[in-house]
């Protein structure tokens, strides 16, 4: 079994089966709570709905539930699986609408696939939803379906493998085409594929300005053309009457090309025969119809897409099909029409062009990525999407007459939307794809443990890291060959059988610590030791990273870091601060590791480490200083610390963000700020940056909101090291190492 097999069959299975659930919105703690949840109050909401059926949307989940309907009959790259088999990816498409759109959905898979009874089930069970996204039906009874559907039902229907594609397609072509400086009306176009992707591709172009002489398409049997006395009502629009019949014909003098075929069809030549400036989207997933790397060397003038997150201009649904429902279902459309759709493109076309969030750089380990050839679409991980699209496509079904609710105050619909959703799987996000953009040799100290191993293979399946195994090596291959651990090629490295190096590294020890009472017999002794061993590899430039203390505990793994890599140049101390993911977006905590009971100097010291490291995330920190009062409102050795430490900050560092003494839940109040400390600079955005009074302060704020279910957390993350070295809490589980490593590439990234 494959490791991506055996983690997704893992990933599906483990605990509570699947992937989404049914999670209360209301109280249901008291008999008053469950009198009020059904009967006997249920029945008030009833009377109202009977008497108004409109008030459906104002007392049930109507207004904001989207069914996810496939019969599994073209199922991803697997063709027709069955109702079943296509329940996880409904089950998916169901937490993409969630997590980027906070959109619910109940998922549903109809075992028929006769097309009339399709249509009757799903307007059967249609009035129990605010729109039906309808996924994985093959053509051409997808045509049929939806269309029939669009007619007879008052709720927004679309199915997203037809429209999703075009969609996004379309706003990269008008941007491409900006670039080259050719108009839309006068462009070649070739399709390879002729099914729903490629016809709504089709069909969604020729509304943005293609003419439809200039266009050609091909099925698996060549180029439609129009004396083929068997082609069906789909295909017959597109047919030309040109005398060309196979694909490499189509290809030349063509300034545009669309694959949604399969992988390996189109040729270098073929791309060398297109018009100067030509775009290529190669879209057949999982792999395109000509590889990126042999697309870009075929001609130097070519502007690219694919379907994959691993090269630039990702032409990927999700850019689409939340935002587009969001929008729709705010103003309670009663369809997606075509206005709608194109609203959506122009939105997104231009998006592309405005300056990035700092998110989206830090993503892609840039200072600015900006349009132009290698950025023709907004990324994926935008967060500016939601405001972007969704207002776009609500305001398109005002305009065509389609909106029953519709929005009269934008600002305050601008505000909901950015309140809809946490930001704290878009940073995960980001430092993975900055990790990615520059992997680094990460050396882990406790490669003899079935969690490390399985972290290791992760990060380098998913190219975050080169992993090296430092430990017992028959051990180490005992554990992998049990386990099925997918780690071939992988460095090991076993301090007994690298007894010159060992001494090498001993004597650079010695070296350096002769003068702190350690002796050359002491410094061999500690080179046997995989916690001394891993950072002299980061020393000696052998490794990059390390992680260790998985099965130790947290002093005896962090003093070797310390005493081999030493302090970064201007700190006085060295610090453990934990990342907080919370739906208020990632927090920072300082210090909840290292100093148990920091000094005013010490507690200077860890602030502006703290600001530096928020900063190499490209997030602005805002920072308070935590107490148990609010600016001198009551009196104690640790508000009248932290209000001096204020002091001297804003004195040596005017320009950093922050105040103090605070209570915590007055920082994370702009309500209350204002209210009651309208001087306090932190007013204005939201704080991300914590300051503890003590290690106990922060150890136990951390502690309790992950066990809580709060925040999930990435640490300790040490700050203040000359080189990246990271220490694991105790029994860390394979996600948190994972997390962890990406945050050790990163900063090695930003200690270079």
């Amino acid at each position: 079994m494959s490791s991506l097999k055996e983690d997704a069959l893992k990933y599906h299975s483990k605990g509570r089966p699947g992937k989404i659930s049914v999670v209360p919105t209301k109280p249901t703690n008291t008999t008053r709570d469950l009198s009020l949840a059904y009967s006997p109050g249920v029945a008030e909401p009833c009377i109202a709905i009977a008497e108004n059926v409109d008030d459906v949307y104002k007392y049930t989940a109507k207004g904001n539930l989207v069914a996810v309907i496939s019969n599994g009959t073209a199922v991803l790259g697997l063709g027709d699986i069955g109702p079943e088999a296509s329940k996880p990816v409904m089950e998916g498409k169901g937490v993409l609408f969630k997590i980027f759109a906070d959109i619910d959905v109940f998922d549903i898979e109809i075992s028929t696939k006769d097309t009339e009874e399709f249509i009757r089930t799903v307007k059967n069970i249609a009035v129990t939803f605010g729109g039906i996204n309808l996924e994985d039906i093959k053509a051409p009874e997808c045509f049929e379906i939806e269309q029939r559907l669009k007619e007879e039902l008052d709720i927004p229907i679309m199915h997203d493998d037809q429209h999703g594609t075009a969609i996004i397609t379309g706003a990269a072509l008008l941007n491409a085409l900006e670039l080259v400086g050719k108009k839309i009306e006068n462009i070649q176009v070739v399709y390879n594929g002729a099914g729903a992707a490629a016809v709504s591709c089709a069909r969604i172009m020729m509304a943005l300005g293609v003419k439809k002489e200039n266009l050609i398409m091909c099925d698996s049997k060549g180029v439609i053309r129009s004396d083929n006395p068997t082609l069906d009502h789909i295909k017959r629009p597109f047919a030309t009457e040109r005398d060309i019949h196979k694909l490499e014909e189509a290809m030349k003098g063509a300034d545009v090309f669309v694959g949604l075929s399969k992988a390996d069809v189109v040729s270098q030549d073929m791309l060398r025969s297109m018009n100067k400036d030509c775009v290529v989207f190669a879209l057949a997933n999982p792999n395109p119809e000509i590889t990126y790397e042999l697309a870009m060397a075929s001609r130097p003038d070519i502007i690219m897409a694919t379907g994959r997150s691993d090269y630039p201009n990702q032409v990927n649904n999700v850019l689409g099909f939340p935002y587009i429902f969001r929008g729709a279902l705010d103003v309670r459309a009663t369809k997606i029409t075509e206005e709608m759709k194109l609203a959506a493109v122009y939105a997104l076309a231009k998006l592309t062009k405005e300056p990035v969030p700092e998110i989206v750089n830090l993503a892609y380990n840039e200072s600015n990525v900006t349009f132009g050839r290698n950025y023709i679409i907004p990324k994926p991980i935008d967060p500016r999407l939601i405001t972007t699209v969704s207002p776009a496509v609500a305001k398109a079904a005002m305009e065509c007459g389609v909106a029953k609710l519709p929005i009269t105050d934008w600002e305050k619909y601008h505000n909901q939307l950015l309140n809809r959703l946490g930001k704290e799987s878009n940073f995960t996000r980001a430092i993975t794809d900055k990790a990615k953009m520059d992997p680094k040799r990460v050396v882990f100290s406790d490669a003899d443990n079935y969690k490390i191993l399985r972290a290791a293979q992760i990060v380098k399946e998913e190219k975050i890291a080169t992993p090296i195994l430092l430990g017992n090596r028959i051990k180490i291959e005992k554990i992998i060959a049990e386990n099925n651990i997918k780690l071939a090629g992988v460095t090991i490295i076993d301090p007994m059988e690298e007894e010159h190096k060992r001494n090498a590294f001993a004597d650079v020890l010695f070296r350096n610590r002769q003068r702190n009472g350690l002796t050359i017999h002491e410094a061999r002794k500690l080179m046997r030791d995989r916690h001394y061993y891993a950072p002299m590899m980061v020393e000696m430039g052998e490794a990059d990273a390390m992680i260790s203390g998985l099965t130790k505990n947290y002093p005896t793994t962090i003093r070797p870091a310390l005493q081999i890599l030493g302090k970064e140049d201007g700190a006085k101390v060295v610090a453990g601060m934990y990342i907080m993911l919370s739906k208020k977006g990632p927090l920072f905590f300082a210090d909840c590791s290292v100093n148990q009971n920091p000094t005013e100097e010490e507690l200077m010291d860890i602030a502006v480490l703290t600001n530096k490291a928020v900063k190499k995330f490209n997030i602005n920190p805002r920072m308070a200083l935590l107490s148990y009062s609010n600016f001198g409102s009551a009196k104690g050795e640790v508000p009248e610390k932290m209000a001096r430490v204020y002091r001297k900050l804003k004195a040596e560092y005017p320009n950093m963000v922050v105040d103090g003494d605070i209570q915590a839940n007055v920082a994370l109040s702009q309500k209350i700020l204002k209210e009651n400390f309208p001087f306090s600079e932190l007013i204005g955005e939201q704080v991300n940056t914590f300051v503890f009074p003590s290690l106990a302060a922060g150890n136990i704020t951390y502690k309790m909101l992950q066990e809580l279910g709060a925040a999930e957390a990435i640490g300790p993350i040490l700050l203040g090291l000359k080189k990246s070295a990271h220490i694991l809490q105790l029994g860390s589980s394979v996600r948190e190492i994972v997390n962890m490593v990406t945050i050790a590439v990163v900063d090695a990234q930003s200690k270079e």
